[in-house]
């Protein structure tokens, strides 16, 4: 008895030692996308914010405060050095199949996020108006590159000389 559970322990142990994740093949990545198309919900949600330039431009304020960090400040991840690392990478929220959602599946998105995707549910910090202005933006994206990169990307090595100093960090240097 203890020789068959020693066996199956080794088995499941080498089992496991046998896979490992990577990034999905195209099969797989059609798959959630038609999973992901279903599972939104939103789609009959009509957005309640006026389609005017106001409405928009504070959309932009609400996105570049909360939303710069991971897909720039216009939408197309310019600047985010970490943008294409990510599994999966951050969207340019100007491709085909993002702008083809309804506006209320993007709103329904920046409420409740796309688990285990990175994008974080903004339900409790942002209200639906700031939501649905969000998603005006999202519909009038400037061109990509247009208002470069979020400063915090774009720092320069002084100012990272003077805030290590600041701190008391041990001096050292990036990657680029």
């Amino acid at each position: 008895m203890n020789k068959l559970l020693l066996l199956v322990s080794l088995a499941a142990l080498l089992a496991l030692a046998a896979c490992k994740a990577g990034t999905p093949g195209d099969l797989e990545t059609s798959v959630v996308q038609e999973v992901k198309k279903v599972t939104i919900g939103g789609k009959d949600w009509k957005n309640p914010t006026p389609d005017d330039e106001a409405s928009v431009k504070e959309g932009m304020e609400h996105f570049q405060h909360h939303c710069q960090v991971c897909h720039g400040l216009d939408g197309h991840a310019t600047g985010v050095p970490f943008a294409a690392m990510m599994d999966p990478p951050v969207p340019d929220l100007a491709e085909k199949e993002i702008q083809e959602y309804a506006d209320g599946q993007l709103k329904w998105i920046i409420e409740n996020g796309i688990a285990p995707s990175g994008m974080p549910a903004w339900k409790g910090m942002l209200d639906d108006d700031e939501m649905w202005k969000i998603v005006r933006f999202l519909r009038k994206l400037p061109p990509a590159g247009s208002l470069g990169a979020p400063k915090m990307y774009t720092e320069g090595e002084s100012e990272h000389e003077a805030a290590e100093k600041k701190s008391g960090a041990k001096p050292h240097t990036h990657k680029q």
